[in-house]
């Protein structure tokens, strides 16, 4: 089977900048995750220093942990994330690319195109119209998460 892939796309009402720095703060996932309904619970980084590539994280979910790494960084445009879960037996069962491509679009607002890809193995492939629909779900909660956090931002801001 071939891999999942999808994209999603929403505009953000903030600079290219801020949009950026709130994705690349992986500890500060908690912050705007936090109730979304999302199957994450709790990210925490890994690697010590500031995020870049090769930066590794865990995210703790409702499905176990799930060890990841920061694949490709070029500030202030392009954030993609690696994360893996294997069997208790050391197999791979999924990976997944979750990227984030920026670029500004008007006044203060950010264009954030999100693009997924999901690869399950062995068996677990046989799922595969299941896990895309539970992939998109899962990427549509943290886009709009991400969207929302900018939302709450600018209306407890005064003007």
């Amino acid at each position: 089977m071939r891999p999942i892939e999808f994209e999603l796309e929403r505009t953000i009402r903030a600079p290219i900048g801020q949009v950026f720095a709130r994705l690349v703060d992986i500890e500060g996932h908690n912050d705007w995750m936090a109730d979304s309904g999302s199957m994450l619970k709790r990210t925490r980084q890994t690697s010590p220093g500031e995020p870049d590539v090769g930066t590794t994280f865990v995210d703790e979910t409702s499905q176990g942990a799930m060890p990841g790494e920061i694949a490709d960084l070029k500030a202030p445009h392009t954030i993609v994330y690696h994360w893996w879960e294997k069997s208790k037996s050391g197999k791979l069962k999924f990976e997944g690319w979750p990227s984030y491509h920026l670029q500004p679009s008007g006044d203060n607002e950010t264009l954030v195109r999100h693009h997924a890809t999901l690869v399950s193995y062995g068996v677990w492939r046989l799922g595969t119209p299941i896990w895309r629909r539970f992939a998109v779900k899962e990427r549509t909660i943290t886009v709009d998460a991400l969207k929302a956090s900018f939302e709450r931002t600018q209306s407890s801001t005064p003007e």
